[in-house]
């Protein structure tokens, strides 16, 4: 008895966790405005693979992933959450300036290839595999091989 009550919390539980989370494919169009304008500003439209919307309780994420491999995060109201060019430089309008300028002074042969959010801040991978860390003001912080 005792196996079969516990058996049925565990499924019951099992049940609920998987309702937690839900992706879905959606369109461009099914966009954040604000993420639909960022993508247009930066990226060639024509180029995604796949867009899709992910939900966790009651967050909201969405995924935007293009045929070169370049893959893009945005928060559930459009803004940027995180980009990852691969091997290519992350466009210039998606990382502050004074980021840009601090990585073209002390990395004069380097690029960002992927920028995000750090549970602390925010993080920078340049070509050459070094990770820059910075805090929500964009001073740097921190760096990472």
């Amino acid at each position: 008895m005792k196996k079969t009550f516990l058996m049925a919390i565990m499924a019951v539980l099992f049940g609920l966790s998987s309702c937690n989370t839900h992706d879905q494919l959606i369109t461009f169009a099914q966009l954040p405005e604000a993420g639909q304008q960022l993508v247009q500003a930066n990226f060639d439209v024509a180029n995604i693979a796949y867009v899709k919307k992910d939900r966790e309780w009651f967050d909201k994420e969405y995924e935007v992933r293009f045929n070169d491999g370049t893959d893009l995060d945005l928060e559930g109201d459009g803004s940027l959450k995180h980009v990852d060019c691969k091997y290519q430089a992350v466009p210039e309008a998606l990382v502050p300036e004074f980021v840009r300028q601090q990585v073209a002074a002390q990395f004069p042969q380097a690029f960002i290839v992927e920028w995000g959010k750090d549970d602390r801040g925010w993080k920078a991978e340049l070509n050459n595999k070094l990770e820059l860390k910075f805090n929500r003001s964009f001073e740097l912080t921190g760096l990472d091989d």
